[in-house]
C-alpha cells in the first residue's frame, strides 16, 4: 500500500515516498516521513512492516553516523548501500528477518548521483530509475517509456508528477500526498510537498 520512487538524473536523484501510516484498513497518520539522512549526501527511503521500517532504517542511520565519527570521513553511496545489503541478508538469515524495502540516494563528488534498489530478500542493484510497492506495477511503465539519463531537474519533477497523477487515478487506496526530495552536491534539499486530488466518489 505504500509507494516509493527514485529517479537519476545526470547530477541529481529526484525521491518521493508517500506520507501515510496505516495499519491494516485504517489511516494512522497522514504526515509521515519515510525517509532517513544516512548522512549529508545520502538518503534511505523505507517500506514496509510499521516496527521493521523504523529500527531497521534507524540502525544503518546510527551506524553509518558511527563510522564517520570513528574515522573522520563519511561512506559513500555505494559503501553505504553494501552495508545496508549485508545487514539485511544477515538478518535474513536469523530469527528476526526485517522485512523492508528500500531506496537509497546519494551523491558522491568521485561518481556523482547514484540510485539504489533493495527488497526484503536483499536484493541490491543500482539502477536509473526504481519504485516500490503496489504503485510500482502503474508507474515503472512510464518511467521506462519517458525515462532519459540527461533529464534536467525540471523534466524528471514533470515525470515523477507524471506517475503520482497515473497512481491517484488509478490505484484502488487514497495516498494524499507525497514528500519530495532531491540530492545533489551540495547535499539534500527538501522540495514543495507534492498533494493529490481527491478520488472522485
Amino acid at each position: 500500500m505504500e509507494y516509493l520512487i527514485g529517479i537519476q538524473g545526470p547530477d541529481y536523484v529526484l525521491v518521493a515516498a508517500d506520507t501515510v501510516a496505516a495499519s491494516s484498513i485504517i489511516q494512522m497518520k497522514h504526515d509521515y516521513d519515510k525517509m532517513f539522512k544516512l548522512s549529508e549526501k545520502i538518503l534511505l527511503l523505507c517500506v514496509g512492516e510499521a516496527g521493521d521500517t523504523v529500527q531497521f532504517a534507524e540502525y544503518i542511520q546510527k551506524n553509518v553516523q558511527l563510522y564517520k565519527m570513528r574515522n573522520g570521513y563519511e561512506l559513500s553511496p555505494a559503501a553505504a548501500a553494501n552495508f545496508t545489503r549485508k545487514n539485511l541478508a544477515d538478518y535474513l538469515r536469523s530469527r528476526t528477518p526485517y522485512h523492508v524495502n528500500l531506496l537509497l540516494a546519494g551523491y558522491e563528488e568521485a561518481d556523482g548521483p547514484s540510485l539504489y534498489y533493495m527488497d526484503y530478500l536483499a536484493a541490491l542493484a543500482k539502477a536509473p530509475f526504481a519504485a516500490h510497492g503496489y504503485g510500482a506495477f502503474l508507474t515503472l511503465s512510464i518511467l521506462d517509456r519517458y525515462y532519459r539519463p540527461d533529464l534536467s531537474r525540471d523534466e524528471a519533477m514533470d515525470l515523477l508528477k507524471k506517475c503520482l497523477e497515473e497512481l491517484n487515478k488509478r490505484f484502488i487506496l487514497n495516498l494524499p500526498s507525497f514528500n519530495v526530495r532531491l540530492i545533489d552536491k551540495d547535499g539534500i534539499h527538501d522540495l514543495e510537498r507534492v498533494p493529490l486530488g481527491q478520488k472522485a466518489a
